[in-house]
């Protein structure tokens, strides 16, 4: 039998946590919940985090890790600039913002990640911002976009309209219509001459 790696230990322990979480709540939830969606005992959690609070911070870098080499991959490339923010957008929101929207526990999550895990969610929106605008920088040296600011004011705009469409919308189908829609829009008003 093959034993199991304390990265996808920890992967098993996050996976069953944000469905715990999304399922109960973060204040609902215990670490017997998460031992237990796991499938281990509360001690052996104990080995891998010392509480919810770190699980929940855990899980915001987690998802800020993924978003940023998803948007990484998304804006390489010279594919028409309203599919690449699409697929950036899509990068971005990944898995688990749409675990949270489908929660009915969503927003007392994402108040829970503002004040648990804020310097996390500090420095991932940096990195997703400054990747945004290294590709506004070079799609504009390309002459590709045509850019009413700096780089990284633009970037900071998309991340601002990106932010009010997830707080705002109350379904996946709902957000991802919304998110066409913006690509669309911020693509043809980038590349207009």
């Amino acid at each position: 039998m093959m034993r199991e790696t304390s990265d996808s230990r920890q992967d098993t322990i996050l996976n069953a946590a944000m469905q715990v979480f999304s399922t109960y709540g973060y204040r609902k939830t215990s670490m017997n919940d998460i031992a237990d969606g796991a499938g281990m005992s509360r001690p052996a959690l104990y080995q891998h985090y010392k509480n919810k609070d770190d699980i929940f911070r855990s899980l915001t870098q987690a998802y800020y890790d993924k978003a940023v080499d998803g948007l990484a991959d998304a804006l390489r490339g010279d594919k028409p600039v309203s599919e690449q923010l699409q697929a950036a957008f899509d990068a971005q929101i990944g898995d688990m913002v749409e675990t949270l929207l489908n929660s009915p526990h969503g927003m007392e999550l994402l108040d829970t990640g503002e004040k648990t895990a804020a310097d996390i969610k500090q420095a991932g929106e940096d990195r997703l911002r400054a990747l945004y605008a290294d590709w506004l920088g070079r799609a504009e040296g390309q002459g590709r976009v045509t850019l009413p600011d700096t780089p990284d004011m633009v970037a900071d705009v998309i991340l601002v309209g990106l932010k009010g469409l997830k707080t705002t919308v109350t379904s996946v189908p709902q957000l991802r219509a919304r998110l066409a829609i913006f690509a669309r829009l911020l693509g043809s008003g980038l590349t207009r001459d």
